[in-house]
């Protein structure tokens, strides 16, 4: 008998597997999302793109619970969607940081520590955490009015990150920024990933945003909503801003280009 070691592979964060999402409306069903299969494995950075209407939000909102499948299955740490928005497996940031305007930065961090039941010392000392991890510190007291869209936006992560989610589901967070902005809060996400080696899934109509932030690039193309690719990135993990003038990053996203219009080609 031979005596041999089994060797376990972890499961992936995200499993999704033939997923498909079809909308019933008055004009005729919608397929949001057909026949999607996609591993995510802790610590990634993945990137979705594709053009308006290819489901990379619906497939986000899958992920959290906001959308129910209607055919195929997905698992959230190996959970349901339902039982991982239950057990708090994950943190959302949407498009707008949707920060109440009557309560203070902290105030907006503490609302979901306030749900959740923390005592007060619990939640000071992870508002004061994750302030410094978005770097906030001293904004505490300040009003959402009163901070630039960046900052708001970063307050915005900063709730997403207050209770210690293992995943971070982003939904085009930066898109409504300047260019300036944008390559700045880039730079400040993959710190903040490097530091916390959280899961970050996030939802992108920029090329040069998908290929600087990720691990994984997953092209997606529209009717219905399908995986056209899924690009491993070969860049290092340290990435200056200027990483995006060097010919293997160049190379990345002409594949991703390339994705972008093989979709575009498909036929109902």
């Amino acid at each position: 008998m031979q005596d041999a070691q089994a060797t376990s592979t972890p499961s992936p964060v995200i499993a999704a597997r033939d997923l498909s999402l079809t909308f019933q409306t008055n004009d005729g069903p919608v397929h949001a999302l057909k026949d999607v299969t996609l591993d995510v494995e802790k610590g990634d950075f993945v990137s979705f793109i594709g053009p308006s209407g290819c489901g990379k939000t619906t497939f986000l909102r899958c992920m959290a619970d906001l959308e129910h499948p209607t055919g195929g299955n997905i698992s959230v740490n190996g959970m349901t969607p339902a039982e991982a928005r239950q057990r708090r497996a994950y943190g959302y940031v949407f498009q707008a940081a949707g920060l109440y305007p009557w309560r203070t930065i902290a105030g907006n961090i503490r609302l979901p520590l306030e749900i959740m039941g923390y005592s007060k010392s619990n939640q000071n000392a992870r508002i004061a955490r994750v302030l410094e991890l978005v770097d906030l510190g001293g904004f505490e007291k300040k009003f959402p009015w009163q901070l630039s869209g960046g900052m708001q936006q970063r307050a915005s992560i900063a709730r997403a990150l207050a209770f210690d989610a293992d995943i971070l589901l982003m939904d085009e967070p930066f898109g409504a920024l300047d260019e300036i902005v944008r390559d700045h809060l880039n730079e400040q996400l993959l710190q903040l990933w490097d530091r916390t080696n959280k899961t970050i899934c996030f939802v992108t109509h920029s090329i040069p945003e998908a290929v600087y932030l990720s691990t994984k690039i997953v092209v997606m193309s529209p009717r219905p909503g399908r995986i056209a690719d899924v690009i491993e990135s070969t860049l290092p993990r340290e990435r200056p801003l200027d990483i995006r003038d060097t010919p293997e990053f160049l190379d990345i996203a002409h594949r991703v280009r390339d994705g972008l219009r093989a979709g575009h080609s498909y036929e109902d």
